[in-house]
């Protein structure tokens, strides 16, 4: 089977004219994917019947993803979703909301989508990493994720700004599917968001940032550094190559040359380990007249030994690496006390949500 999800505009238009359809007919398809949302073939109202019939004697469907459970900070900013995809494999992703600047207009409205199920990275101080690595999400899964929260948006008259592919797993080890999601999303007759509304952060794969920065695309990237020597950064990112740290700062370099949008380094703050004033220091020398961006996490609650350092320190790292003239901000915190928020992703829920119907 053919997820229509799958297609991008010009494959559709070459699809439809394989079946002996006019060409419309493609434009009548991704006008109700991408605005009306159709759970199956069925509901593309727009189609003849005899058409939708051709659809699936053909062996292509709709995917939508399952919903399995929901669960909502206090704040209602934050969503987290558990998801089945089509082989009921289940995922997590996050809707985060921050409230319009002006007392009106539409909140921005972030999805944080997940591209693997799973993480093969390792990260010792990430709940994805430690869950192990199954399998490559398709990209109309990976699109799917965000259809779903759209849905639920424009039932709300709101409607998605902004995506991140922050969620479970490495975007950059699944880079075929990743890329083929972005040009979906992309796409003037897909999904149609703003190039510059999307950010792609990766622990760190070199090779896959440089043929990134080749796509001629305006993706805002986001490389997790966490440490600004080798030694330390490949305690906490086993992976890690023995010279990651300056074939990193090397690459995000490259990115912004490329494609003249500004790299951040994101950085997790462990107390203890890398939350040190000498630390600070040392990452304000590396990143000296670097040009980017360093955005502080403080570690999210997670299953694992490492805890987040007092209020105080992260100022203090703060402070440092501003008086070294460094760009930073530390990250606003968003759905933390459900287990939503950076490094936190892991379908443990499921579990959990299957105990209270049993």
């Amino acid at each position: 089977m053919t997820d229509l999800y799958r297609l991008l505009p010009e494959e559709m238009e070459e699809m439809v004219i394989e079946l002996g359809e006019p060409r419309f007919r493609a434009d009548q398809i991704l006008y109700s994917l991408y605005y009306k949302f159709p759970k199956n073939i069925s509901e593309i109202k727009q189609l003849p019947k005899e058409f939708r019939e051709k659809l699936l004697e053909n062996g292509f469907n709709i995917g939508s993803t399952k919903e399995v459970h929901r669960v909502q900070s206090k704040d209602g900013d934050t969503t987290k979703l558990l998801l089945s995809l089509n082989d009921e494999t289940p995922i997590e992703s996050v809707l985060m909301q921050y409230k319009p600047k002006k007392f009106f207009g539409h909140p921005r409205s972030t999805i944080c989508v997940s591209t693997q199920v799973g993480c093969a990275m390792g990260c010792v101080f990430c709940a994805t990493g430690q869950m192990g690595f199954e399998r490559n999400m398709k990209a109309e899964e990976i699109l799917g994720q965000v259809i779903h929260f759209a849905k639920i948006l424009s039932e709300k008259g709101q409607h998605v700004t902004n995506i991140v592919f922050m969620g479970m797993g490495e975007p950059l080890a699944n880079y075929a599917e990743t890329f083929r999601a972005i040009q979906l999303l992309t796409h003037p007759r897909g999904f149609g968001i703003g190039q510059r509304h999307i950010t792609i952060s990766t622990i760190g794969i070199v090779s896959a940032i440089e043929k990134l920065a080749e796509e001629k695309m305006q993706i805002g990237l986001a490389i997790s550094l966490h440490a600004p020597n080798d030694k330390l950064r490949q305690m906490l990112v086993p992976t890690a190559g023995p010279d990651s740290v300056e074939a990193l700062i090397a690459s995000g370099k490259k990115y912004f040359l490329k494609t003249g949008r500004r790299v951040t380094f994101e950085y997790a703050l462990i107390e203890g380990i890398n939350d040190t004033p000498e630390i600070a220091e040392e990452l304000a020398w590396l990143l000296k007249d670097n040009g980017s961006h360093i955005n502080l996490i403080p570690l999210n609650p997670t299953a694992g030994e490492f805890t987040r350092p007092a209020r105080k320190n992260v100022i203090e790292f703060e402070r440092i690496l501003y008086n070294g003239g460094i760009n930073c901000t530390v990250r606003v915190e968003k759905g933390t006390e459900i287990s939503a928020a950076c490094g936190q992703l892991r379908t443990d829920i499921l579990e959990k949500y299957n105990n209270t119907i049993s």
